[in-house]
């Protein structure tokens, strides 16, 4: 890619602008104002991210032309320090440091005290009078100089220093004398030219210039800064700018020192100075602990005029940019200097406090403070996070499935988790994959891990749903069930050992974490209650117990948008009665077993009716196949096994007949698991199609549907009932389901004397159900859009398999992200729109939803709110996400709508 030698590729931070954060980057925005507004910033100039990018078009050579800007910006720094770069008597020397558009703390590099070598390591002494301080200086330099450009190993450089500093009587690096500093520089130069076959440090001042800032545009593509861009949806081709600066220093003497500060607490925002400092020191020694430093409140007592000039600079900056501040500072022998301001990374609490102070204080106003906090930020307060501080040690890492952290001992059996549970002991069930049966475990266990499964698999939406923390596809873990442990690399974990979950990171910690409790305070009320007045998308949530519903409304949800009914066939009372219904021979039989599920079923609906007061409940029908609700098939055949083996041992007749019978009962379900196996059971015999084939099932659920809705009614409690269809892929289904639901609905309010107002509609999950959403309209009051299973058929893919590739998809760019996290807009959203569009071109007033996971994602809620959705449903706990994402994505529609206008 040839450049026109007149680009402009070098700014000086006068010539910069603040505006020009995609063009200057972050840290020299930041500077250009600061330099701008008169502030104490030493002088230097931004080579622009539009270089970095032509240097990896170049094949990593720089563009033409860029190379002379940057020695007309040395001049210009030359002629306002009065020191010359590469001068033996009164060298200049500069900080090359990196700054993308977006803060990337500590992902790239930086390099400090460039322009020393063997001559002007002299001239600086000289210039300082101080031998030690010039010699600290160079030590610093080879040391960055080595690490960063030349790619030597950190740890090398460490130890030769810490060998020096044990001859010391203080033991810190302030207390080597200039002989030791000479020393340790010609050890580290030994070690770069052994590390780098013979390659040395230029002495050269401008070839150092050269390569360092080549070191700094490679550090873009550096296996950290990509880690963090993708984690953190960062565009790779944003590249980033390089900011050489006059240096400054605060290691000279006790006067001088160097820190980090946040105008507010980035923890907790409170409105209070926050940070750092140490004096006689260089920025690195902060931030690598080589010292332990001072609060800056300490400052205000050791240099007050400092600290006084300090504060109000930060004060000035923040009200300037209407956002808490992160800042940089070196003192140099008295004189403050500023070298850098940026928006401060903070907690999800604080990002709430300070969003509500500063619209309290006038800084921002109401639609700022809603766009300004994250929905992940917002998560952070509804779960228990781990301390960030912890050193505990990672023993295995999978998908963070269920946020929040937890801790307990480690179990394998559900039944086990259950009972310890009930002792009052506190577990986390280890799965390989969870299954309907292992329900009652996971509602005992204080998290959930299994080895294999996605974000949407049963493990990750029941612990979502529950709010339990959940790590899911740990792949690691080799879990050995007989031996009750697992083991990763080695490290053998048993039954009952301690381990810690971080759902919000995917982290398995060994022992006992330190983890921190949410609170939800009035600063979190009053956000919400702003993101509410800006957003058009209703935010229902998935509810399947009274229990789940209280918390879903206690969270600001305004409905049920999925109350899945098979959930509550689970549990030892429920679950027997399910099988005999699934066992029965005949229709008589099956109607017996019904009857004893429909008053359990009409209990949970009376509890999520009262729970849901004057707000609509979507009740689905019952979806997944039967044989989920029967025993796996290889647990029978070895529980046969072992019944045989016993009958070989039986020391009497009496039981001998007890073994024969449990045989006997043990072949009888075989079977029926038998008979009911399926080769791809989610696309069999399940939804719609059991209500078609076993048309009991469908009126027992509704009759207990709507003797709930009555006696509720009765007691005076407003019910909004609307019942769900699931798995429709033509019209005649729904026409078939519908008309026998209205039948139980006269019978039932006719044996009550009542009127209930509901709707009855169905679930598009199937591509086929969208494309012909036409006619399926015809018979439906509503749609919601099932996204999990539409996805899975739209993409041919099983949610609970495909884990084991998607992320290499992700990761090699196939695909931008796992489907079943982040809705496809160019797929399976073309499938939601075109379904809703023609749904609507046959009832105006249908309503439409989605009540898959994507329901409580941000991008995916912004996709409903883009194509005229009425609401999205979404797990309990991520009600509030819902809400805030919602009223974003109608201020981002606002803001482009007024953008167009101009």
């Amino acid at each position: 890619m040839s450049q026109n030698s007149e680009h402009k590729w070098v700014y000086l931070f006068e010539d910069g602008d603040g505006q020009q954060r995609a063009l200057l980057g972050g840290k020299g925005a930041g500077l250009a104002d600061m330099t701008r507004a008169g502030l104490p910033v030493p002088p230097g100039f931004i080579v622009t991210t539009e270089a970095c990018n032509a240097y990896y078009a170049n094949g990593k050579n720089f563009p033409e032309g860029m190379w002379e800007q940057v020695i007309e910006g040395l001049r210009a720094v030359e002629q306002k320090t009065g020191k010359r770069f590469g001068d033996p008597e009164n060298p200049l020397l500069v900080s090359v440091r990196s700054g993308a558009p977006f803060s990337m703390p500590g992902m790239m590099d930086t390099v400090l005290n460039l322009g020393l070598n063997e001559q002007t390591v002299q001239g600086l002494a000289t210039q300082t009078g101080d031998l030690r301080f010039s010699l600290d200086a160079y030590r610093r330099f080879a040391t960055l100089f080595g690490e960063i450009v030349m790619g030597v190993a950190h740890e090398k450089f460490e130890r030769v220093m810490e060998r020096y500093k044990a001859q010391t009587e203080g033991g810190r690096d302030t207390d080597l004398s200039p002989e030791q500093l000479r020393d340790i520089i010609a050890a580290q130069k030994q070690i770069i030219f052994s590390d780098q076959s013979g390659l040395a440090i230029p002495e050269d001042p401008y070839e150092q210039l050269r390569v360092a800032i080549a070191a700094v545009f490679n550090s873009w593509m550096g296996r950290r800064a990509c880690d963090y861009r993708r984690v953190n949806r960062i565009p790779d081709d944003l590249g980033t700018a390089v900011n050489v600066q006059a240096m400054v220093f605060g290691n000279m003497g006790a006067e001088s020192g160097t820190g980090v500060a946040f105008t507010r607490n980035p923890s907790t925002g409170e409105k209070k100075l926050y940070g750092e400092y140490l004096l006689n020191a260089q920025g690195e020694d902060v931030v690598a602990g080589i010292r332990t430093p001072q609060p800056i409140s300490q400052l205000q007592e050791e240099l007050p005029a400092v600290y006084e000039q300090f504060r109000n600079i930060v004060e000035l900056l923040e009200r300037h940019y209407h956002d808490m501040q992160d800042v940089e500072f070196t003192i140099e022998r008295g004189r403050l200097f500023m070298l850098q301001t940026r928006t401060g990374k903070r907690t999800g609490a604080a990002s709430v406090q300070v969003a509500v102070d500063m619209v309290h204080e006038g800084l921002i106003d109401k639609a700022t403070a809603v766009r300004r906090v994250t929905p992940e930020q917002l998560d952070q307060l509804l779960h228990p996070t781990v301390d960030p501080d912890t050193d505990a040690k990672v023993v295995a890492k999978g998908l963070p499935a269920s946020p929040g952290a937890a801790q307990g001992k480690v179990v394998f059996d559900p039944d086990e988790a259950e009972e310890m549970a009930r002792e009052g002991e506190k577990v986390v069930l280890v799965r390989q994959e969870t299954s309907p049966d292992d329900f009652h475990g996971m509602v005992a266990a204080q998290a959930i891990v299994t080895a294999r499964g996605g974000m949407t698999s049963h493990a990750a939406v029941v612990a979502r749903g529950m709010g339990k923390s959940c790590v899911c596809g740990a792949s690691v873990l080799n879990i050995d069930y007989s031996q009750q442990q697992f083991n990763v690399n080695g490290i053998v974990v048993p039954k009952g050992e301690w381990i810690t979950v971080d759902g919000s990171t995917g982290r398995v910690f060994l022992g006992r974490v330190p983890t921190i409790q949410p609170t939800l305070g009035d600063d979190f009320r009053e956000l919400m209650t702003w993101a509410d007045e800006f957003r058009r998308l209703r935010v229902r949530a998935n509810a399947d117990t009274p229990r789940d519903a209280q918390v879903a409304r206690d969270f600001g949800a305004e409905g049920v948008g999925l109350c899945r009914t098979e959930h509550m066939f689970f549990g030892d009372e429920r679950l027997a009665a399910m099988r005999e219904m699934i066992l029965a021979d005949g229709v008589g039989a099956r109607e017996k077993a019904l009857e004893r599920l429909l008053p359990l079923q009409r209990r949970d609906f009376v509890g999520i009716f009262k729970a849901m007061e004057g707000l609509p409940v979507t009740i689905r029908l019952l979806d997944p196949p039967l044989h989920e609700f029967l025993p796996n098939m290889e647990e029978l055949l070895g529980e046969l096994s072992e019944l045989k083996l016993s009958l070989q041992r039986a020391a009497s007749i009496r039981d001998m007949d007890r073994t024969l019978d449990e045989i006997d009962g043990k072949r009888k379900l075989l079977h029926q698991v038998e008979r009911l196996h399926e080769a791809n059971p989610m696309l069999g015999h399940r939804g719609c199609r059991l209500g078609l084939i076993y048309p009991e099932v469908t009126r027992m659920q509704v009759r207990a549907i709507f003797e709930a809705a009555c006696e509720v009614q009765g007691e005076g409690v407003e019910v909004k009932p609307e019942i769900m269809v699931p798995l429709v892929s033509t019209a005649e289904e729904l026409r078939n389901q519908a008309e026998l639901i209205h039948e139980v609905a006269r019978q039932v309010t006719g044996e009550h004397g009542m009127t209930v107002s509901y709707t009855v509609g169905t679930m598009i999950e199937l591509p086929r159900a969208a494309l012909t959403a036409d006619k399926i309209a015809e018979h439906a009051d509503f749609f919601s859009f099932g996204t999990n299973d539409l996805t899975q058929t739209t993409f041919g893919l099983s949610r609970d398999d495909s884990g084991r590739f998607l992320s290499k998809y992700v990761e090699v760019k196939i695909l931008p992200d796992d489907p079943f996290q982040v809705l496809d807009r160019d797929g399976v959203g073309q499938l939601i729109r075109i379904g809703t569009e023609r749904g609507r071109s046959v009832k105006p007033d249908l309503k439409v939803g989605i009540c898959g996971e994507h329901g409580g994602e941000p991008r995916s809620i912004a996709f409903c709110h883009m194509i005229g959705l009425d609401y999205v449903s979404c797990s309990p706990f991520r009600v509030p996400l819902a809400r805030l994402a919602a009223a974003q994505a109608a201020l981002e529609m606002q803001d482009g709508a007024v953008a167009s206008d101009k």
